[in-house]
């Protein structure tokens, strides 16, 4: 924007604000825009050349030119107001400073010169009045002796051979004493006289006789008001009047006692204690109700959630809820790796009319061990023990073509000094509970060592970075740390009283536990990169 002035008095933007607006009134100011804004070009260009044109864009430019002044005055007005209570905050501070800064000096000089033990003060004051101190001595010298500095000096101005003796001699004519006593006596005499004329009623003008008359007058007058005063007083405190102050006092106390009394009745359905004692009733007895609807709810819903529990548990459905469970843990810890889990335990595989192997888990393509399966079978039943257990893995091997099988016992119904995981060559028994996720560690440990048994150790080049004897050791690590789980479990089971053991061997095998799974998974994410 350029910008021309027809006159050179003109006032700069800063010294506007000592200027009425009428000095600028005979002044004008001539503006070249140019105007590159879409909208304002719009606008303007909807009015005809000319005037009219003309006077709308001096509209837009005054009204813009106002609300800025107005918008600069709230910024200002807001960073004065900032800057003053940052000033007044600081100076408090500084104040605040200075003040404990000058109570601590002040103790300090104070408790220095008057502590009544150790201060100066009382020490200089000590040495001074104790017996021959200072001042005893300082006197001594001065007023003691005969012989003193005062004694002399009082001797040579006072004594019977001084001016000042013979002025106050009695016997000297010319003395002072002789003076003042003949002075004092014709004073005295004349304002006895005078006194004694003041309080003589024999003259009118005395000050007796003005204050008798004063007197006189002014016990009439104080004795008839006296008299009106009482009896107004009296009045008000009379009964025999209703417009006695006693009277509407009285009135206002029992109209108020009668008030009171009929608020706090229980014979009034309108008093506030009766609406009190209604809407406490009416809360107690919503809250009641809301109470007994909750109670019975909730005792329906245990009974219910009890009772399909007890059915499941002796249905054969439970078995599949089981399964079901297993499987959805499965496909959970397999899907992050690329893994593919799928559920087969209600279709044949390999052999004929065989559907053993409940779930089937492919190696994905970026593992070392790309498509090898293994296969999972999970039982909730009293019918197996450990030998019917590897029987059925073997079967269940051979009829999903999988390496390697685990076999997940229910807690419930596991056999009797079965640990948490065991590994018998490719086939993994694990215990777990579905209701208690502090047995998910056993299933996920298994799954974890079979995909590390998966790998064809023949297959591996001689420089490959896969520490297997580090898996290897890893594998025996986790059994032996699941051993020690399993161990928790039947501590728990025989013994509240080993709270304290429990805990701190469950936090040890748990850290040692994921410590080694890390290291595990650590060595397969080696073999899937070289895979890669």
């Amino acid at each position: 924007m350029e910008e021309k002035s027809q006159s050179s008095n003109v006032p700069s933007r800063e010294h506007d604000v000592f200027r009425a607006p009428g000095e600028y009134a005979s002044q004008s100011l001539h503006l070249g825009l140019e105007i590159r804004d879409p909208e304002v070009i719009k606008e303007i260009t909807a009015y005809p050349e000319g005037r009219n044109r003309l006077e709308f864009a001096q509209t837009c430019l005054k009204i813009g030119v106002l609300a800025l002044k107005q918008a600069e005055g709230q910024i200002d007005a807001y960073a004065v107001r900032n800057e003053g209570e940052k000033l007044l905050t600081s100076m408090q501070h500084q104040l605040e400073n200075h003040r404990q800064t000058v109570t601590e000096q002040v103790s300090t000089t104070l408790r220095e010169y008057f502590d009544p033990n150790s201060g100066r003060f009382q020490e200089r004051l000590t040495q001074l009045l104790k017996k021959d101190g200072e001042l005893e001595q300082v006197l001594r010298a001065q007023v003691g002796a005969e012989d003193s500095v005062i004694a002399q000096t009082l001797a040579r101005h006072m004594g019977e051979t001084s001016p000042i003796f013979r002025m106050l001699s009695p016997t000297e004519s010319d003395g002072i004493i002789n003076s003042m006593t003949q002075l004092m006596s014709e004073v005295m005499k004349s304002e006895r006289d005078r006194i004694l004329g003041e309080f003589s009623l024999d003259q009118d003008s005395s000050a007796l006789s003005r204050l008798v008359r004063q007197l006189n007058e002014h016990n009439l007058k104080t004795a008839e008001g006296l008299t009106q005063s009482i009896n107004e007083v009296v009045g008000e405190f009379s009964l025999d009047k209703d417009d006695s102050a006693l009277s509407r006092l009285v009135n206002q106390v029992q109209a108020a006692q009668k008030k009171i009394s009929e608020e706090f009745t229980l014979d009034s359905d309108v008093s506030a204690l009766a609406r009190i004692k209604k809407e406490l009733v009416s809360v107690l007895d919503s809250h009641k109700e809301q109470n007994q609807r909750f109670q019975q709810e909730v005792i329906e819903q245990l009974t219910a959630l009890k009772t399909r529990k007890e059915e499941s548990a002796k249905s054969t459905l439970h078995g599949n809820d089981f399964e079901d469970a297993l499987y959805a843990m499965i496909a959970e810890e397999s899907g992050p790796a690329g893994d593919v889990a799928t559920s087969t335990g209600h279709t044949t595989g390999l052999i004929k009319n065989s559907k053993v192997g409940d779930v089937v888990v492919e190696i994905g393509r970026e593992h070392v061990a790309a498509g090898a399966k293994i296969v999972v079978e999970a039982k909730d039943s009293m019918a197996y023990d450990l030998k019917k257990a590897l029987d059925e893995i073997e079967v269940a091997r051979k009829n999903r073509g999988a390496g390697i099988g685990i076999f997940v016992f229910s807690l419930a119904t596991a056999p009797e000094g079965l640990d948490g995981l065991q590994r018998y060559g490719n086939d993994i028994v694990a215990v777990w509970d579905m209701d208690d996720p502090r047995t998910d560690v056993f299933p996920k440990a298994a799954f974890s060592i079979a995909k590390a048994l998966s790998i064809q150790v023949t297959d591996q080049d001689e420089e490959s970075q896969v520490d297997l004897e580090m898996i290897e050791r890893s594998v025996l690590a986790i059994e032996k740390q699941t051993e020690g789980l399993a161990e928790i479990t039947r501590w728990a089971e025989t013994a509240k009283s080993s709270g304290e053991k429990i805990i701190n061997k469950a936090r040890i095998l748990g850290n040692n536990l994921d410590r080694e799974i890390a290291a595990l998974n650590s060595q397969l994410r080696v073999l899937k990169h070289e895979k890669g």
